[in-house]
């Protein structure tokens, strides 16, 4: 469970541990969702006018599908129905969110709660089921984001936006952002990772692991210090960095922060 709650952001696990994590999750069965909303936000009134749930495994394939539009009593903005083709008379005629979410409830309960950029329709599914007075809450060790996955099996490639991921790899799953067809992107992505995962040697995987860019605040997790104390062992070190695009913060690959970690734990049991 402690090295599960790294994943959240708490700290930083190491190689090893995100691929006997990922292995495991091979052999799960997989929900996958994704909402289309009103808005970036629920706690600002943001509401989910679309939801598709799949449920897949590599062994089996897909096993089910379903999609539904959701008339939750809110106006749908014109830059939301630019992007994803979801129109107010559209909504209008959708489902009332109390006949949707219950049904759906036991979909979302079962196998490895999965989505591209989880932690947004994570974020939703929660507050659709408090809207229904219904806690709804998936472990952990039960859900799998293919943007963080992404970020360890592709992290050279220059976007790993969904819609960008189905024109690179060709996925052909109809229009982005609409419920149905990203929720199959999300899959094809996933089995595709999951596969490599599952088939590829140790050795290759953490190779590739540790061209991943994290973070200053998840490098100094790997280095168990303060960020400014990590930079600095960083750039004593001579290890390269680059600046993240939207922030302009300093990134390093995991493979050079996990090997200063393992010098200096080296350093510290030679003192002792």
């Amino acid at each position: 469970m402690a090295k599960l709650k790294k994943m959240k952001g708490q700290s930083a696990p190491l190689s090893q541990d995100l691929l006997a994590y990922y292995r495991k999750v091979s052999q799960s069965r997989l929900t996958v969702v994704d909402v289309e909303t009103t808005g970036s936000l629920p706690y600002q009134g943001a509401r989910v006018i679309e939801v598709s749930v799949l449920q897949a495994s590599l062994s089996e394939g897909v096993l089910h599908q379903e999609t539904h539009l959701i008339n939750p009593g809110v106006r749908v903005p014109a830059m939301i129905t630019r992007v994803t083709g979801i129109t107010q008379s559209m909504v209008s005629q959708g489902v009332f969110p109390e006949e949707v979410w219950p049904d759906c409830l036991e979909l979302l309960e079962k196998g490895v709660l999965t989505a591209h950029n989880l932690e947004f329709d994570y974020r939703f599914l929660k507050s659709e089921y408090q809207h229904l007075d219904h806690t709804f809450v998936r472990p952990v060790e039960e859900q799998l984001c293919t943007v963080l996955l992404s970020r360890l099996l592709l992290a050279d490639l220059p976007s790993r936006s969904l819609p960008d991921l189905v024109k690179r790899f060709k996925f052909d799953v109809g229009p982005s952002h609409r419920a149905g067809a990203d929720t199959r992107a999300c899959w094809l992505l996933a089995e595709m990772l999951l596969k490599q995962i599952q088939t590829e040697p140790e050795a290759e995987l953490l190779k590739r692991f540790g061209r991943q860019w994290i973070r200053l605040q998840d490098a100094a997790a790997i280095l168990k210090c303060p960020a400014k104390l990590a930079q600095e062992l960083l750039n004593e070190a001579g290890i390269d960095s680059r600046f993240s695009k939207r922030r302009n913060r300093p990134l390093y690959r995991r493979g050079d922060v996990e090997r200063v970690m393992q010098e200096r734990e080296g350093e510290q049991l030679s003192v002792l």
